[in-house]
């Protein structure tokens, strides 16, 4: 799963770069949970829980069968 994940990351990671940031994976849990860490501009986004949960999370849990959730850590 977690190289399912990175390669989604890789199809969201353009858009984060164009405005500063980035997104990193930090782990996938037992339960289905991927824990990332926002870089850059992205860490102190005022925005950046809705790019996580409508863009980021979104985007994987299409790509990524059995992924429930993504959590910033």
């Amino acid at each position: 799963m977690r190289e399912q994940i990175e390669a989604a990351l890789g199809k969201v990671r353009p858009a984060l770069q164009a405005d500063g940031g980035d997104v990193e994976l930090v782990e996938v849990t037992d339960g289905g949970i991927a824990r990332v860490r926002l870089t850059g501009a992205c860490k102190g986004c005022p925005m950046s829980q809705m790019t996580l949960k409508n863009g980021i999370e979104r985007i994987l849990k299409q790509e990524v069968p059995g992924l429930k959730a993504v959590e910033a850590v």
